[in-house]
């Protein structure tokens, strides 16, 4: 997949080992999905950042760990005739994962890329509001991430 790691604020720094497995996780996803010649977007922020996102956006006035933004859902013409689908972009707020690792007791790692993998599921179209769609995207959280090679330490 060809994907892109951006910093919102552009002062964010972060091991190179987590721009790599970044990137590792989208070519895992792409090859499981089909979508290996998509563009993706990757976004590594703070807290403020992703509060305004999610108040602009989503009308919910705090922050929160992920958000996803589907190409295919938007309002944006149609590339045609490319050879690469834009899938779009996923955000993630690296204060929240960090909060996150330490309550559920494993890797700060381990939690960027699962917010990884999640945001990428919403952007193939999966979601969560019903019951079952729950379910069903938690079941394919589990497959990436064991492909990966990244469970729960």
């Amino acid at each position: 997949m060809n994907t892109t790691i951006s910093f919102e604020p552009e002062t964010l720094t972060v091991a190179e080992n987590l721009s790599e497995e970044i990137l590792r996780a989208a070519d895992v996803v792409g090859e499981i999905y089909g979508v290996e010649n998509a563009e993706l977007s990757v976004t590594l922020t703070d807290d403020e950042h992703i509060h305004a996102l999610n108040k602009k956006f989503r009308g919910i006035d705090r922050a929160t760990d992920v958000l996803s933004f589907a190409f295919r859902e938007s309002e944006e013409p149609e590339v045609l005739g490319a050879d690469f689908e834009i899938l779009g972009d996923v955000i993630i707020s690296l204060e929240r994962a960090k909060i996150q690792a330490e309550e559920f007791g494993h890797s700060f790692l381990r939690e960027v890329i699962f917010l990884e993998v999640h945001g990428l599921l919403h952007l193939l179209g999966y979601d969560h509001v019903e019951e079952a769609e729950r379910l069903e995207m938690e079941e394919e959280q589990r497959f990436v991430m064991d492909r990966l090679g990244i469970g729960r330490e």
